[in-house]
C-alpha cells in the first residue's frame, strides 16, 4: 500500500544522517531509508583491521563530532559504527532499516520510491546513497582462471579467511596498498598491480598529512578546479592509519618485500599479464604528489613557514609482465579497483557520461530531487566525514527556502 512522507532520505551513511540532523533541527517531518542498517556501508564494505585514514578530529558530523581522548589517532571499523549509533539515537532520526529503494519515479510534483511491500510517496527526495556504489572490474577481470580465489574489496574480511597460497592485489590505491601490507605482515606472499596515485608522509613538519590538506585548502578545491571530470576518479593519497599512522605508498612496500607490478592487462592460460610502465606509473603519482605540494608551498608562503617536504627523486623499479599463477602459488585474486556511481535505479535524466549526478549545490535540475554525499559534490571534503555537513546544511536550507 502507499504511504506518504514529506521528504525521503535515501541512505543512512554520514551524507543521509547529516541531512536527517538539519532536516530535523529545521522542523521537517521525513523517514530516512537505509537498505541495511545505520553506517551499513562502514560495517560490511570494510575488512576487520580496517581503520580510519584521517584522524579523528576529522569526525565533524553535525552534532556528532569526535569527543573521545585520542584525536590525533585513527579510530577502527566497530568504533565508527558505535559513533554513528550514538549519534543517530541523539537526535532520534527516523531511520527505517532493512528498507531499499529499488526505483525513483517522477509523479506529478512529487515521487514515487519503490520499497518492499509497495511504494512510498515523498514531495522531496534526497538521495544520499554514497559517492561509490558499484564495485569496479576492469573487463579483462573474466580472462582470470575460475579456480582462483577472487574477492571484491569489499568482501575482503581477514588473512585468515582465505586459502593458502600468494596473493595478488589489482588495484593500487589506499585499499589496496593496505591490504598488501596486512597480508604481507601475516606471511604472505603479495604481488600488487599498481596504478597512478599520489601520495604523500604521514606527518610532515610536525602535522598530519590531513592537517596540511585541510589548512592549504586543498580539500577546498571544487569541481571546476580539477583538470577534468574524470579526476573525480582519481586515488585518495596513499597513506594509512594503522598502527597510529605511518608512511605507506609503493617505496614502502616494495621496501618490505611487496613485488610491484604495472597496470593488469589481461590473463590466458594461466599467466597474468601486466603492462610494462611501473616506472611511469610511480612518476605519475609522483607528479600528482607535486600538484598537492604547490598548494602547500602557497600555503607555507602566506604563513611564512618552511616547505615541510618534497618529493622525491623517482625510483625506476623494474617489474615483470607476465606472471605464472601456478608458479608463483597464487590462490588468491583481490579486486581493489575502485567504484563507480550508481543511479540507474534512478529513473531521470539526471546524470553526466560518468554516471556521476548533475547537480549545483546538491540541487538536480529536477524540482524536489537533491543529492548529498558526491565524491566533488561541491568541493573535495563532500563525501568525508569532515565536510559532509556543510553539504547537508545547504541542501536543507534550499529545502526550507523552496518551501516558502
Amino acid at each position: 500500500m502507499a504511504t506518504d512522507v514529506n521528504v525521503a532520505v535515501i541512505g543512512a551513511g554520514q551524507a543521509g544522517l547529516a541531512t536527517s540532523w538539519f532536516l530535523t533541527r529545521a522542523g521537517i517531518d521525513h523517514a530516512v531509508l537505509e537498505s541495511g542498517r545505520v553506517a551499513e556501508t562502514w560495517r560490511s564494505r570494510r575488512w576487520d583491521s580496517f581503520c580510519l585514514v584521517t584522524p579523528n578530529w576529522t569526525v565533524r558530523l553535525p552534532g556528532g563530532e569526535y569527543i573521545g581522548p585520542d584525536p590525533d589517532g585513527y579510530i577502527k571499523r566497530d568504533e565508527i559504527v558505535d559513533h554513528f549509533q550514538r549519534w543517530v539515537e541523539s537526535f532520534r532520526a527516523p531511520v527505517r532499516e532493512g528498507c531499499p529503494v529499488t526505483a525513483l519515479d517522477r509523479d506529478g510534483d512529487g515521487f514515487v520510491l519503490t520499497v518492499p511491500g509497495g511504494t512510498l510517496r515523498a514531495r522531496t527526495v534526497v538521495v544520499a546513497t554514497g559517492g561509490y556504489q558499484r564495485a569496479h572490474r576492469p573487463p579483462a577481470a573474466e580472462q582470470m582462471p575460475a579456480r582462483l580465489n577472487q574477492l571484491l574489496a569489499e568482501e575482503y574480511r581477514n588473512e585468515g579467511a582465505l586459502p593458502e597460497g600468494a596473493v595478488l592485489v589489482i588495484g593500487g590505491g589506499q585499499t589496496g596498498c593496505q591490504m598488501s601490507e596486512e597480508l604481507h605482515h601475516a606471511g604472505r606472499k603479495v604481488f600488487l598491480s599498481c596504478g597512478r596515485a599520489p601520495w604523500a608522509p604521514r606527518r610532515m613538519g610536525g602535522h598530519d598529512l590531513v592537517w596540511w590538506i585541510v589548512e592549504s585548502g586543498f580539500w577546498n578545491r571544487t569541481p571546476a578546479q580539477l583538470p577534468s571530470p574524470a579526476a573525480r576518479l582519481l586515488s585518495n593519497p596513499l597513506t594509512t592509519g594503522h598502527e597510529g599512522g605511518h608512511d605507506l605508498h609503493y617505496r614502502t612496500l616494495s621496501e618490505m618485500g611487496v613485488e610491484l607490478l604495472g597496470r593488469f592487462v589481461g590473463a590466458e592460460d594461466g599467466t597474468v599479464r601486466f603492462g610494462d610502465d611501473l616506472a611511469q606509473s610511480m612518476q605519475a603519482g609522483d607528479d600528482l604528489s607535486r600538484l598537492f605540494m604547490k598548494w602547500v608551498g602557497a600555503f607555507c608562503e602566506k604563513r611564512r613557514l618552511e616547505i615541510p617536504w618534497e618529493v622525491p627523486e623517482a625510483v625506476n623499479l623494474r617489474s615483470r609482465t607476465e606472471l605464472d599463477l601456478e608458479r608463483e602459488g597464487v590462490t588468491t585474486v583481490i579486486w581493489t579497483t575502485g567504484f563507480r556511481p550508481d543511479y540507474g535505479w534512478v529513473h531521470a535524466d539526471v546524470c553526466d557520461d560518468m554516471g556521476f549526478p548533475i547537480q549545483t549545490d546538491g540541487r538536480s535540475d529536477v524540482p524536489g530531487l537533491y543529492f548529498m554525499g558526491v565524491h566533488f559534490q561541491r568541493k573535495g571534503q563532500s563525501a568525508v566525514l569532515y565536510g559532509v555537513g556543510e553539504d547537508a546544511e545547504i541542501v536543507v536550507n534550499h529545502i526550507v527556502e523552496n518551501r516558502k
